[in-house]
């Protein structure tokens, strides 16, 4: 299998800990969304959505979209579940991973932002403003979902699922551009209990091949 992904792409960075904690082998092929190959016409031909990750089956099918290439791999490779199969469990873990995904990362994406300070040409500081606004509405609802659910190290008890693929990078991005995180503790320890994990570790940014400083 390869991996089409960048380094600092969130959504690349679900499906990184989703193949190391099924320990799954792939090919890194490396994107840099900074640089606009994303809409080359090359990775355009292989993913006409312009986005990564994509993956890039032995056979020649692909599949593009973070969620589905980790609901793909869960059905694929079950004998570690991210996505449970008890009905109530799955439902709460696909609420948490679809407010991360859909309502945070979206606004606050690579491209976005880039529509703001170029077309819109906002201010850094409204840029920031933009940013800590809508990280601060989803992190205070998933907060409240987390303290709902209970204890345990990870977003739903003692094993990893969907939810915690998706927590880490976007808590990771939020620390990045600054926010203050310190009113969010129960989604502050996951995120900590998960970067002690080796299989977190091995999926971070910075140890990617295209890593840069």
């Amino acid at each position: 299998m390869q991996l089409y992904n960048f380094f600092n792409s969130s959504t690349s960075y679900r499906v990184r800990i989703a193949m190391a904690l099924k320990g799954l082998d792939y090919t890194h092929q490396g994107i840099n969304l900074r640089q606009g190959e994303q809409s080359s016409a090359d990775y355009v031909a292989l993913n006409p959505a312009k986005s990564v990750p994509l993956l890039v089956e032995d056979d020649g099918r692909s599949l593009s979209q973070s969620l589905a290439i980790i609901q793909y791999l869960d059905d694929r490779f079950p004998s570690v579940r991210l996505i449970p199969d008890d009905i109530e469990l799955k439902a709460r873990v696909l609420e948490v991973a679809y407010l991360i995904a859909c309502d945070m990362h979206p606004v606050n994406n690579l491209r976005i932002l880039g529509h703001l300070t170029k077309e819109l040409e906002v201010t850094d500081q409204q840029k920031a403003d933009w940013y800590k606004r809508w990280i601060g509405e989803g992190c205070a609802a998933l907060e409240s979902l987390l303290c709902r659910a209970g204890s345990g190290i990870y977003c739903f008890g003692d094993t990893p699922t969907l939810a915690d693929c998706c927590l880490v990078p976007q808590v990771a991005n939020a620390l990045r551009f600054g926010c203050d995180l310190s009113g969010y503790p129960r989604m502050m320890a996951v995120y900590e209990h998960c970067l002690q994990h080796s299989v977190f570790k091995k999926a971070a940014p910075s140890e990617q091949p295209d890593y840069v400083d």
